[in-house]
C-alpha cells in the first residue's frame, strides 16, 4: 500500500476522532459554559448535520476541483474548525465551530474512497479503502478515550488543540505523500443526487440506516453523564470506559462484516438490530451498578457500529436494482443518512433526559431500533416479492 493511503488513514482518525470524543466531554462542557446536557447534547446533532449536509452538497459542488487540492482544503477547515473550538469563547462559538468541522467530514469521506482506490490497482481496491476507514475504527479505540482523559484533565479545549495538531499532520503528510494526478471520476451533479431520493426502496434503506443510528445515539450522546451521574464514575474513569467501548467496536465492525457476507444483509441487520434493541434495554436496569455497566457497554460496543458493513452493502445491491447509473451517489446518501440519525438521536436524546431523565434514553433507544427492526423485516419481505415476480412471470410464458 503506497504511503499516501497512510496520509489519508491519519485524517480519518483525526475526524473519527473529533467526531465521537465529544460524548465523552459533555458533562465537563455543559458545567463549563453553564449549559445544560441536552444544550451540550446538540454539539453532537450538529455536527452530523453538517456531515450530513456537507457530504452530498458540497461534493457536488466541488466535483470539478481537483482531488489534491480539495484534500488539503478540506483539512485545512478542519483544523480550523477545530481552532476555532479551542478558542471558543462560548457556547455558540463551539456551536459554529463543529458545524464548520462537519462539513469538512462529510466530503472528505465523500471524496476518500476514490482518491484511495486511485492510489492503488483495481485489485487491491477494496483493501484501500478498508485502510483508510481504519482510521475511525482507531480513533473509537484509541483517539476517543486519550482525548476524553485530555479534556477530563487539562479541560476541555486542550481536547480541540491536539486534534487540530492531528489535522496539522494529516494535512502535511497529505501535502508531501498524495500525487496531484489522482483519477478524478465524472462530477455527480445535486440533481443527480437528488433523483436517487426518488427512488422509495433506497428511502426504505435510508430510514433504516437513521433509525438504526438515531436509536443508538439516543442513548451514547449521553453515556458519559450516566456513567458519572447513574454509575457513579469518577469523571477521570470515563476515558476508560470508552476504550472498553472502542475496543468492543472494532471487533463488533469485523464480526458484522462477516455476518452479513455469511447470512446476507438484511439477516445480518434483523440479529444485529435484534441484539443491539436488548442491549439498550438491558442498559436501563444496569446503568446503576458499575461492574454491570461495564459489561453492558462492551455488549453494546459489539453490536453498536455492526451494522455499518450491511446496511452500506445492502444499499449498494438496492441502488444496482433501482439506479444503476448513480451507485457511488446512492452510498454516498447513505453516509448522510447515518449522520442524520446521530443527529436525530442527539437531539432526541436532549429531549428525553430533558423530560423523563437520564435512564429513560436507553429504553427509548431500543424502542427507535426496534422501529429499525421492522422496516428492515419489511424490506426483506419485499425483496422475496420482487424475486417471486419475474418467476411467476416467466412461468406463465
Amino acid at each position: 500500500m503506497p504511503l499516501a493511503l497512510w496520509a489519508l488513514t491519519l485524517s480519518a482518525f483525526a475526524i473519527g476522532t473529533t467526531e465521537f470524543v465529544i460524548v465523552g466531554l459533555i458533562p465537563t462542557i455543559a458545567s463549563s459554559l453553564g449549559v445544560s446536557l441536552p444544550s451540550a447534547g446538540l454539539l453532537v446533532s450538529l455536527y452530523a448535520l453538517g456531515v450530513a449536509v456537507g457530504a452530498p452538497l458540497l461534493t457536488a459542488l466541488t466535483g470539478r476541483v481537483p482531488r489534491k487540492p480539495l484534500l488539503l482544503g478540506l483539512m485545512a477547515l478542519f483544523t480550523l474548525g477545530n481552532l476555532v473550538a479551542w478558542q471558543a469563547p462560548g457556547y455558540q462559538a463551539l456551536m459554529a465551530a463543529r458545524v464548520l468541522t462537519g462539513l469538512a467530514h462529510g466530503v472528505f469521506f465523500s471524496i476518500g474512497s476514490t482518491i484511495a482506490t486511485g492510489l492503488v490497482s483495481k485489485d487491491k481496491a477494496a483493501s484501500a479503502i478498508a485502510l483508510m476507514f481504519s482510521g475511525l475504527t482507531v480513533a473509537l479505540v484509541s483517539g476517543v478515550p486519550l482525548g476524553t482523559f485530555i479534556g477530563q484533565t487539562l479541560g476541555w479545549q486542550a481536547t480541540f488543540l491536539a486534534v487540530s495538531m492531528l489535522g496539522v499532520l494529516a494535512f502535511i503528510g497529505s501535502l508531501l505523500l498524495v500525487p496531484k494526478d489522482i483519477p478524478q471520476p465524472p462530477p455527480a451533479s445535486l440533481a443527480a443526487q437528488l433523483a436517487v431520493l426518488k427512488r422509495p426502496r433506497l428511502l426504505l434503506v435510508y430510514a433504516m440506516t437513521a433509525l438504526g443510528y438515531g436509536g443508538s445515539f439516543i442513548a451514547f450522546t449521553y453515556l458519559a453523564p450516566i456513567l458519572e451521574q447513574v454509575s457513579g464514575f469518577a469523571p477521570s474513569r470515563v476515558g476508560l470506559v470508552m476504550l472498553v467501548y472502542g475496543v468492543s467496536v472494532a471487533a463488533g465492525n469485523i464480526w458484522g462484516g462477516r455476518l452479513a457476507d455469511r447470512k446476507g444483509p438484511v439477516r445480518a441487520l434483523q440479529i444485529i438490530f435484534a441484539l443491539l434493541a436488548l442491549v439498550l434495554l438491558a442498559l436501563s436496569f444496569t446503568a446503576p451498578s458499575p461492574a454491570w455497566v461495564l459489561v453492558t457497554v462492551l455488549a453494546w460496543g459489539a453490536v453498536a457500529f455492526g451494522n455499518v458493513a450491511g446496511l452500506q452493502l445492502y444499499v449498494v445491491r438496492q441502488a444496482e436494482r433501482d439506479a444503476p447509473q448513480a451507485v457511488n451517489v446512492a452510498s454516498g446518501l447513505n453516509i448522510a443518512a447515518f449522520n442524520v440519525g446521530i443527529a436525530g438521536g442527539a437531539w432526541a436524546g436532549g429531549w428525553v433526559v430533558a423530560e423523563l431523565g437520564l435512564l429513560a434514553t436507553p429504553w427509548i433507544g431500543a424502542l427507535v431500533v426496534l422501529a429499525a427492526l421492522a422496516l428492515t423485516t419489511w424490506s426483506g419481505a419485499l425483496d422475496r416479492r420482487a424475486a417471486r415476480t419475474p418467476a411467476m412471470c416467466s412461468q406463465a410464458v
